[in-house]
């Protein structure tokens, strides 16, 4: 059974389950929304068609989320004038799972349970990215965050022992230095005058 209703000056062909994108409407996520304005019901051949609405028909469905649509570039040009100008718009619209459709006596209802997931989550899983939504959802990584300082603690309580072994191990024989190096140059060099001054006499 589906159903042809109008609202935000469109209309819409829908029936039980489908997920529609809509103009912006007013309530919160998980509110339930009913769309009187029935333009025409169908199940298989038989259709009843408004004049201009159908009367007793009714659409039921879900707000999963209010979000901003798709980007949608506005650009200006005047040839030969110098003349460009870009911008952008984003119209906010409504996601809603359609419950059930009803007209008259008949109705069709859909089993399934509706998810208040927004796209903003699925988008950032399709891209295994945490989404800010989920990490305020979790407030399991908190407790893990308080254990952190116990374990610094205890890491330099450690590094005490470890710094006291390195003093206590016996330090090896430091290399010559170069200075010992040039003393020893500079040693013959005050001998030879020495020298001299002997043949000298």
């Amino acid at each position: 059974m589906y159903a042809v209703i109008k609202t935000g000056g469109k209309q819409y062909r829908v029936q039980a389950g489908d997920m529609l994108v809509v103009e912006k409407l007013d309530g919160e996520a998980g509110a339930e929304v009913a769309f009187n304005e029935v333009l025409m019901v169908g199940e298989g051949a038989d259709v009843t068609v408004g004049a201009p609405l159908v009367e007793g028909a009714v659409v039921n469905a879900t707000l999963i989320e209010t979000r901003k649509g798709e980007k949608v570039k506005i650009f200006k040009k005047i040839r030969r004038q110098g003349y460009r100008r870009t911008k952008g718009h984003r119209q906010i619209e409504s996601v809603l799972r359609v419950t059930s459709v009803a007209a008259g006596k008949t109705e069709s209802k859909w089993d399934g349970v509706v998810d208040l997931t927004t796209k903003a989550v699925l988008d950032a899983r399709a891209r295994n990215l945490r989404s800010v939504a989920e990490a305020a959802a979790a407030p399991v990584a908190a407790p893990a965050a308080k254990k952190a300082p116990k374990a610094k603690a205890a890491a330099e309580a450690e590094a005490p022992a470890q710094t006291e072994a390195k003093k206590a191990a016996p330090k090896k024989a430091a290399a010559p230095k170069a200075e010992t190096a040039t003393e020893a140059k500079a040693a013959p060099k005050k001998a030879a005058p020495k020298a001299k001054s002997t043949d000298a006499e």
